[in-house]
Formats: structure tokens, C-alpha cells, sequence
């Protein structure tokens, strides 16, 4: 075996033996997993059970303010004055006080005492429902149809629809989060395995290692021995999060969303009548599913993402954006004693990646514009911004060139990073320089 195979294979297998790189690995997907079910967990479990009592003075709203699986209404003739003496020992979360209707037949404020806050929703729900019977209210008092202006109203679907330089139509996928999610994912791999060859350089360096194993291989040998078997590990990392992932993902999608799959059969059959009666008839209170409809319009969203395009593409931007930013993390690591020592050098790095990460988050206002199609070009942030940009269609060749930019970026920066790294590596206790670097990069 090579001298640099004999480096990468020490790489991989002292790595794959520590203790945290396998716990890690497994923990990964564990808390990935747990993380999107305690989201779905919380998002049906955080409605807690409200009892209003209403006192309704207007006389308005006793028999069309109607509750939901969450909210029940109990109406009563009671004072507010004596209503809320008894409050604090009664079995009511709240009490929801509407007034009389003012001169003109205006609505005043309505008053909603509680003993523990309810929450926007729940607030945004009575908001909601009362203007909607106030509006129906004003409405028939002036002799207009409901079934008219309810007919009237239609609800609009935009659907993208990109098309390509040679005519083709493509439906693509609005969801902008998730290309940011996954350029974020690419700012913590490449930070994550970057910073992994840096500590590994720097750790041999202060232990005095390297000059054993400088005296059996070249330099250049050994750094890209480094980068390249923490490129293997990651890959590896990588492959065991996904599987892993995938199939917990899997089976446990199937306990969380099988009441919504439920619930959104029930919604479209309710929408489907009242699309045929041309009404706002209740039917069971449609609000109940609202939650429900809007996790699977995401969901659809979802499906119109190529996600073997995507994979395939987070591999090789990784793997280019790894092998572009390890070779500068490894020169500066054997250039400096210590982790302290490197922040000078270490803010110019971040600060591109940093860009890369903002102008991700651009791309779900903006996806096509100049600064943002340069950002995925520049090797710098092609990777993160490159990968958020997926989502809303990218022309092949663009996606070629700014790959190949960034392997041909990659051996431009591994040259000057291999000078800098055979001078570094056996200098000890000097404060390096940006002017002294400057200098390792002429010498012979």
C-alpha cells in the first residue's frame, strides 16, 4: 500500500475507533427523528382544553359562536360583575364578555378574562369567528344575499410553473425553507469536517508528532492523506445518518400522521359538499382540519422536490466544498501552536462562509437574482447557495460550471495550501504572520 493510502486508512480507522465519532453517529438521527416528532407531538398536544363562559349582551352570538375539538362555549345570563366573583373557584378557563351593540348596530371591544394565558390561536380563533357572524350580521340587516356574496368568493391557486431555456415547463416547488434547511446543512458539514483536519494537523503539530512522521513521507502527502480520509469518514458519517434516519423517519411517519391522513380525507369531503351546495355551511366545523390541510399543502410542496437530484448534488457540493475549505483549514492549522493563536486567520474563512449562509436565506425571498446566481458560482459559497437555489430549478449547466469551478478551485487552493503547510508544519513557538505566510508561499 502507498505511503498515502497507509494515511488515509490511519485516518478513517482512528476516527471510526473513538468512542464520540460512533455515538454521534447514531445519536444523529435519534435527535434528528426525535426532533421533527416532538414538533408534530407539540403541534397537536399544545391545544389545551379551553371552557369559555359567554356572556353575550348583544344577544348576537348565542347560537352561531360555535367551539372546536379544543374550545367548547357555555352561555349564560349572568352579570359580569357576578360571573366573575365566581371565576377563580369555577372549572372555566375563561370568560368572554361581549357588550351591546352601540348606536348604528357597531360592535364594541369584547373582553376575554382568563386564568392562564390561552395563547395567539386561541385568541386569533373568537377574533375570527366573531367577525365573521358581525360581517354576516351587517350583511342581512341591509338585505344582501349571503349566498350571493358567498359565492362570490373564490379561492385562488398559483401554481409555479418554470420554463427552461429550451421551452420545457417544469412545476417546481415554492417551498424556500426547505433549500434553506439544506444550505445550512451544507455550512455545518463543511464546518463540521473542516474543522475536523484542522484539529487533527494542529494536535499533531503541538505533540510533536508530525516530525516522526515527516521524516518517513512528504508533507503534501500527509495533508492530503488527511483531507482526504476525513472526506472518506465523512461520507461514511454521512451515509449512516441518512440511512438511519430514513428508516426511523419512515416508520414512525406512520404512527404520527395517521390521524391527520384521517382528518384530511374528512376535509376534502366537507370541502367537496359545500364547493356542490355553494354555502359556508359548517358541516362539522371545517376549522377543526385547518391544521391538518396546511400540513399537507408543505407535504405536497415536498413532493414536487427532486430529492435524488438533491442528493446527488449536497454529495458532490460537499465533497468539493470539504476539499476546498479543509486545505485552507490545514495550512492554517500547521501554521499556528493553538486554537488562539488561529483566530486571526480563521475570521477570513468564516466570513465567506458566513455570506453563503445570509444569502441562503435570501433565496427564499429572491432565488434569481445576480448576486444570488454569483453566489452559487464563487467557490467561496457555491456550495451552500448552490444548494438552497435547487429547489426553485437550476439549469443544468450551471450547475456543472459551478461544480466544476469548485474542483478546479480546489487544486489551485491545495497548491498554495501545501506550501504553506510544508514550511508551517515543523515551526514552533513563532507568532505567525500573515506577511510571514506570505513569504512560505515563494520559498523553493
Amino acid at each position: 500500500m502507498s505511503k498515502l493510502g497507509l494515511i488515509i486508512r490511519r485516518e478513517i480507522l482512528f476516527k471510526l475507533k473513538n468512542k464520540t465519532f460512533i455515538i454521534m453517529t447514531l445519536l444523529t438521527p435519534l435527535l434528528i427523528v426525535g426532533g421533527m416528532g416532538l414538533m408534530i407531538y407539540l403541534a397537536k398536544s399544545d391545544k389545551t382544553q379551553q371552557k369559555i363562559l359567554v356572556l353575550d349582551d348583544s344577544h348576537l352570538f348565542e347560537k352561531t359562536l360555535q367551539g372546536n375539538d379544543y374550545i367548547s362555549f357555555v352561555f349564560s345570563n349572568q352579570t359580569l360583575i357576578e360571573a366573575q366573583s365566581k371565576f377563580p373557584k369555577s372549572d372555566y378557563t375563561g370568560i368572554l364578555h361581549i357588550p351591546q351593540l352601540e348606536m348604528g348596530g357597531v360592535l364594541g371591544s369584547a373582553r376575554l378574562l382568563y386564568k392562564k394565558a390561552p395563547g395567539m390561536a386561541f385568541e386569533n380563533y373568537i377574533k375570527s369567528q366573531m367577525e365573521k357572524i358581525y360581517y354576516e350580521y351587517k350583511l342581512k340587516a341591509n338585505n344582501i344575499d349571503l349566498n350571493v356574496i358567498n359565492n362570490a368568493r373564490q379561492t385562488v391557486t398559483l401554481i409555479g410553473t418554470k420554463v427552461d431555456e429550451n421551452g420545457n415547463v417544469k412545476q417546481q416547488s415554492n417551498l424556500g425553507l426547505f433549500g434553506f434547511v439544506t444550505g445550512l446543512l451544507m455550512f455545518m458539514f463543511i464546518l463540521l469536517y473542516g474543522m475536523m483536519v484542522f484539529r487533527s494537523v494542529m494536535e499533531e503539530k503541538t505533540n510533536r508528532i508530525v516530525e516522526i512522521i515527516i521524516s518517513s513521507v512528504k508533507p503534501f502527502e500527509l495533508m492530503m492523506g488527511k483531507i482526504i480520509g476525513v472526506a472518506v469518514l465523512g461520507i461514511i458519517q454521512f451515509a449512516s445518518i441518512t440511512i438511519i434516519s430514513t428508516i426511523l423517519t419512515t416508520v414512525l411517519s406512520g404512527i404520527f400522521l395517521k390521524d391527520i391522513t384521517l382528518k384530511k380525507e374528512k376535509f376534502d369531503t366537507q370541502q367537496a359538499i359545500v364547493k356542490k351546495l355553494g354555502t359556508n355551511a359548517n358541516l362539522g366545523n371545517m376549522e377543526n382540519f385547518k391544521d391538518s390541510q396546511e400540513v399537507f399543502d408543505v407535504l405536497d410542496q415536498l413532493s414536487k422536490v427532486n430529492f435524488v437530484e438533491t442528493g446527488i448534488c449536497f454529495l458532490l457540493f460537499f465533497i468539493g466544498g470539504y476539499l476546498f475549505y479543509s486545505a485552507i483549514l490545514a495550512a492554517i492549522g500547521s501554521a499556528v501552536d493553538s486554537e488562539a493563536d488561529s483566530q486571526q486567520f480563521m475570521t477570513p474563512v468564516m466570513i465567506p462562509l458566513m455570506i453563503g449562509y445570509f444569502m441562503a436565506a435570501k433565496i427564499m425571498v429572491s432565488p434569481e437574482t445576480t448576486s444570488v446566481i454569483w453566489g452559487s458560482m464563487i467557490p467561496f459559497t457555491s456550495p451552500i447557495v448552490m444548494m438552497a437555489r435547487l429547489p426553485f430549478g437550476v439549469p443544468l449547466w450551471q450547475i456543472v460550471l459551478s461544480l466544476s469551478i469548485l474542483f478546479a478551485s480546489f487544486v489551485g487552493t491545495t497548491w498554495l495550501a501545501a506550501k504553506i503547510y510544508r514550511t508551517g508544519i515543523l515551526m514552533y513557538g513563532k507568532k505567525v504572520t500573515w506577511k510571514e505566510i506570505g513569504k512560505w508561499l515563494f520559498y523553493k
